[in-house]
């Protein structure tokens, strides 16, 4: 017989069955399959918060500036829905981790980013964790200092690509997806042939999840993205039940 308590780990929640929230970018480019704004690309439910006002452009090329009490409010909404745990669509939130944690009360993962120093320790001597992002220009110091990332990263962007950049940052109403594809297999071409020492690449952009496999199956490295990160985390917010 089933306990209650197996599908009701805290009480008090509107909603059940759904530990993951996800802080949404107010967005209306397409979520494709491996999107994290897809819904059907994780293979437990998860629950959407919209942060109205908060455009890609607003988060990743004007810093998020004015937006951090409304992520705020946004994850305590969420955990009032019923979530466990909190993840958001945009690696630049990285910036908030503390605050959206403080505010919500329960486990955050901001940023695609937070993987990169777990990753470097599985890595050989003499590897390095390298890091796509959707635009370089935008990245600071404190965005990689806030979630314990080296300042002196191997990274590169996609912003001098054909479309994924503008695609996302512009919230443009299309994409091109194979063209989107090369500037993603582009990118961490250029990657590894500035830094040699790459032994794993990190996605920071949570669109980016797609062309994951391209980007492996290009280099030959394991990729890890925002769907990688979540999963992991998700396993920890509902632990499997095994027959003992």
């Amino acid at each position: 017989m089933t306990d209650i308590n197996e599908t009701a780990p805290r009480p008090g929640k509107t909603i059940y069955g759904a530990s993951l929230g996800i802080l949404s970018l107010d967005t209306k480019f397409p979520r494709i399959h491996g999107d994290i704004g897809n819904a059907e690309t994780w293979p437990f439910p998860v629950l959407y918060k919209i942060v109205e006002g908060a455009s890609p452009d607003m988060v990743v090329r004007k810093g998020a500036r004015g937006l951090k009490e409304y992520f705020m409010q946004a994850a305590k909404d969420l955990v009032s829905m019923g979530a466990d745990g909190i993840g958001t669509t945009c690696g630049f939130l990285s910036l908030f981790q503390d605050d959206i944690a403080e505010a919500a009360g329960v486990p955050v993962a901001s940023s695609s980013l937070m993987q990169i120093p777990w990753v470097q320790s599985t890595l050989p001597p003499g590897k390095r964790v390298g890091v796509i992002t959707i635009s370089k220009e935008s990245v600071t110091p404190e965005h990689l200092e806030s979630v314990g990332v080296p300042l002196d990263i191997p990274l590169v962007g996609t912003e001098n690509g054909k479309t994924f950049t503008a695609s996302v940052l512009d919230d443009g109403d299309s994409m091109n997806v194979e063209l989107a594809r090369e500037d993603l297999v582009t990118a961490a071409n250029e990657l590894v042939g500035a830094y040699p020492e790459v032994g794993a690449v990190v996605l920071e952009c949570t669109n980016m999840g797609p062309f994951s496999k391209d980007i492996n199956l290009a280099l030959g490295l394991p990729v890890y993205d925002v769907i990688s990160y979540l999963t992991w985390f998700h396993a920890g917010l509902r632990p499997q039940r095994y027959r003992v």
